[in-house]
């Protein structure tokens, strides 16, 4: 009989109950594993919905102590902070105004939660007319392209109006060159070596972020952003931008978006010590929303599935807007 010949290896017995399950889990997730991005917008007094994102608003910035503190009944392990000006010029400098939308919800949320971990995004595309995440200017054969290293200077004083405000992380997400180095050497400069960098090391010019676009006011005018964020093919590229990153000075390193660059999270995982994110992009949100609304999935065991599998690659956090709702399935 097949009893006589099975072998003794039974992998069911560790499977059959709830508890035994949980006991012997390889991999877990936790709120504070999640960080949720926001959106403050200068010129609301209400909270506006994203139509491409159900759940997703743009928020007054008089919404931002709220939002503290849901984040910490929540349990989350942060907050992500994204501006929509009130004014865009070529060059993107309401991203470095005190008084602009990411300044004072960073201030307002650390007054009402100082122990809430605050992360700002550092990029200019929210903040210039034309939409690109840096200054233009004429290429050899007069077409217009961002200019690396004129970019720099202005994501340095973005980064110290943030950190004077408060924020704990900073975190570039343009993808110039050099600009890990560029934002060390200025937070340095002004006595703020305490802030940390959370670099965006490894940025794929992906066709997931459609909805994020629209929350943030930052399509591109023309063109793409193909030639500064990374080719979708390639993979051993993202190590030499990790290697890079760490090497000018990064605390923290961010792979994006997530789901469709599991392998890459965890061939990073692999190369670097340094702690590892990977951003559920809005794209991904709202694949998520429809298949659910349409009865496709489940979405709660979705949602749970998908950010197990990002903390599985090896993803030490998550940034995602599935966050709130994702702690409450969890608690």
């Amino acid at each position: 009989m097949l009893a006589t010949v099975f072998p003794n290896e039974r992998p069911r017995r560790l499977r059959q109950s709830p508890a035994m399950r949980s006991l012997v889990r390889e991999t877990t997730l936790s709120p504070s594993d999640l960080i949720l991005p926001l959106f403050f917008h200068e010129l609301l007094d209400t909270p506006r919905a994203v139509s491409t994102m159900p759940g997703v608003f743009q928020l007054p910035t008089s919404a931002a102590a709220e939002h503290a503190r849901l984040a910490r009944s929540m349990g989350l392990g942060g907050v992500l902070l994204f501006g929509l000006p009130r004014t865009k010029d070529a060059s993107g400098s309401s991203a470095y105004d005190p008084n602009g939308p990411v300044p004072r919800a960073v201030a307002a949320m650390k007054e009402a939660v100082p122990e809430l971990l605050v992360i700002t995004d550092v990029c200019v595309d929210e903040y210039t007319e034309h939409g690109h995440c840096g200054i233009l200017t004429p290429g050899p054969r007069g077409e217009l392209q961002v200019d690396n290293d004129a970019t720099l200077e202005v994501l340095a004083k973005a980064a110290i109006v943030h950190a004077r405000a408060g924020a704990d992380v900073v975190a570039p997400s343009d993808m110039m060159d050099g600009r890990v180095g560029a934002i060390r050497r200025a937070l340095d400069g002004e006595g703020l070596s305490g802030v940390a960098i959370l670099s965006y090391a490894v940025k794929y010019a992906s066709s997931f972020y459609g909805p994020f676009r629209e929350a943030a006011d930052c399509a591109p005018k023309f063109g793409d952003r193909a030639g500064y964020q990374m080719d979708p093919a390639n993979g051993r590229e993202a190590l030499r931008e990790a290697r890079l990153d760490e090497e000018e000075g990064a605390d923290m390193l961010m792979v994006k978006p997530a789901l469709p660059y599991l392998d890459v999270v965890a061939r990073v995982r692999a190369a670097s010590t340094l702690p590892l994110g990977a951003y559920n992009v809005s794209g991904e949100y709202a694949m998520i929303k429809a298949a659910s609304a349409a009865g496709m999935i489940d979405e709660r065991r979705a949602v749970i599935e998908l950010l197990t599998s990002i903390r599985r690659a090896g993803a030490d956090f998550v940034l995602t807007y599935h966050a709130v709702d994702a702690a409450r399935w969890l608690g």
